[in-house]
């Protein structure tokens, strides 16, 4: 039994054996503490009970005393403020007879109570006579009724006082053994509190020792390691303990550490060489792109052509034409100047209206389109061309093929301290799915059996942009009820970045 004990001890993870160490002596403890809270309480509720009955006799002698003096001032005034002190003072007194209850405290008291009741009986009705006898103007009724009341007002205190200090006597007797009881209570407290404490220990030392014996030598090879000496000897335990298994693993570990050490001293020269190939070839790389772009855009040459074909269309008598070219120079003309640079949330409204022109000239119209924008808040910055590419989603996977009237919003308002810059469509829809990807990035760049590329096309550079500007990882949500329901994306901007 001890040796099957002392196995599962050897085997149970450090964080077992603490809990055990912790566990055991204040569980004691709580045990201990419940017991003596449940006996404590129900002595003092005891005590407190001892004498209740003295009160209740010394409150009822003085409602008598007080029933007797306003019933000789009403004799005496015949006011009306009398009268009624007579009446409350009846009824406290009453009440004081009707709370009293010592069925439990023996026959001879219980019977003295009975007598005190049945005389109040006589005496509330003689007072009650003599009141009656005073407001009839019967002179001689009410001085006999006030004789006799105040020979019975004597025998009730002498019964009351009898009563009293018989039940004082007793409850005196309860109270000291009910002392002596918690004296003796507060002794085996102590007593027991100490034995917990010493087993406490004795358990504490005992279960550490075993854990701490091992970390005193592993410590110890560690240092002589620390010191460049390998050869140093790790007692290892029979248990499979956490300890244990780091015992294990230093000892293997110190016979192969000065090789693992060459392997990484190897290994980092050769990340470090190509890493710095890696930077080397990812800077020729940027430059061949921007070489590249710049070689496919001349932006002095397209807009001269623009210029020039606007004029000529000028000179045709075509405004349509002329509005339509000044409209994609114009646009031309925001991407390359802003690419790089923020933009106010006007600029990024007007640049949209000019897309969503130029959409409707290339498809007669289809697009229908509509603003809500709160004007104080088209001057807050934000990075320059987030909304087109929203707008171009919405076109080109939203609203392009739908069978019914294609409709985009766009509403700008603040909320919480934000500026939200929402853009809805009544197409097709997403799938919770699709949102996801969108939102992790994972659709960038994907290709689709129904389009050319997925709706993430272009939204994932909007997104990282928007968080590398506000600081912030929630800059978008994108809300759809499924399919053919529409799609909402929301950009959430600070009100001051």
């Amino acid at each position: 039994m001890i040796a099957a004990i002392r196995g599962k001890w050897n085997n149970a993870s450090v964080r077992s054996k603490l809990l055990i160490a912790f566990l055991i002596p204040n569980l004691l403890i709580l045990a201990v503490n419940i017991y003596m809270y449940a006996s404590v309480n129900s002595m003092i509720a005891r005590v407190d009970e001892i004498y209740v009955v003295n009160v209740s006799l010394n409150n009822l002698s003085d409602d008598l005393t007080l029933l007797q003096n306003s019933m000789r001032e009403y004799l005496e005034s015949k006011g009306t403020a009398a009268l009624n002190d007579y009446y409350t003072a009846e009824q406290n007194y009453r009440n004081g007879l009707a709370v009293l209850d010592l069925k439990n405290s023996g026959a001879a008291v219980y019977a003295m109570l009975e007598n005190i009741v049945n005389q109040s009986e006589n005496y509330l009705r003689v007072a009650g006579d003599t009141i009656t006898a005073k407001r009839g103007r019967n002179v001689e009724k009410y001085k006999a009724s006030y004789e006799e009341t105040m020979d019975m007002y004597s025998d009730l205190q002498t019964c009351i006082y009898a009563l009293n200090n018989r039940q004082f006597k007793k409850n005196t007797a309860d109270y000291s053994i009910l002392l002596s009881s918690l004296r003796f209570m507060e002794m085996i407290t102590i007593i027991i509190l100490v034995f917990i404490g010493a087993v406490n220990v004795t358990v504490v030392f005992l279960m550490t020792k075993s854990m701490t014996l091992p970390l005193i030598d592993l410590s110890r090879a560690a240092n002589e390691v620390a010191e460049g000496n390998f050869d140093v000897s790790v007692e290892t335990g029979e248990g499979s303990d956490e300890i244990s298994v780091v015992s294990k693993a230093f000892k293997q570990m110190l016979g192969s550490i000065q090789k693992y050490i060459a392997e990484i001293k190897d290994s980092v020269m050769r990340e470090s060489l190509l890493k710095e190939h890696e930077l080397v070839m990812e800077n020729r790389m940027k430059e061949v792109q921007l070489r590249s772009l710049q070689a496919q855009i001349n932006p002095h040459f397209l807009f001269n052509t623009l210029n020039a074909g606007e004029q000529l269309a000028m000179m045709e008598g075509a405004d349509k034409t002329t509005e339509f070219i000044e409209n994609m120079a114009d646009f031309f003309r925001y991407n390359i100047k802003k690419i790089d640079n923020d933009a106010s949330i006007a600029e990024e409204i007007a640049l949209v209206d000019k897309y969503v022109y130029i959409l409707n000239v290339r498809f007669t119209g289809e697009i229908h389109y509509s603003k809500d924008i709160d004007e104080d808040v088209t001057e807050v910055r934000v990075p320059s061309m987030i909304l087109q590419p929203i707008v171009e989603n919405a076109v080109n996977y939203g609203i392009r093929g739908i069978d019914w009237e294609g409709h985009i919003e766009l509403k700008v308002y603040r909320e919480n301290g934000n500026v939200l810059l929402s853009i809805r469509d009544n197409g097709i829809g997403m799938s919770a799915e699709q949102i996801d990807r969108i939102l992790s990035g994972e659709a960038v760049g994907e290709v689709s059996a129904d389009h050319a590329a997925s709706n993430g096309i272009g939204l994932g550079n909007v997104i990282e942009r928007l968080q590398i500007f506000t600081g912030q990882r929630d800059v978008m949500e994108i809300h759809s009820e499924g399919a053919n329901k529409g799609t909402e994306f929301v950009i959430k901007v600070p009100l001051h970045v």
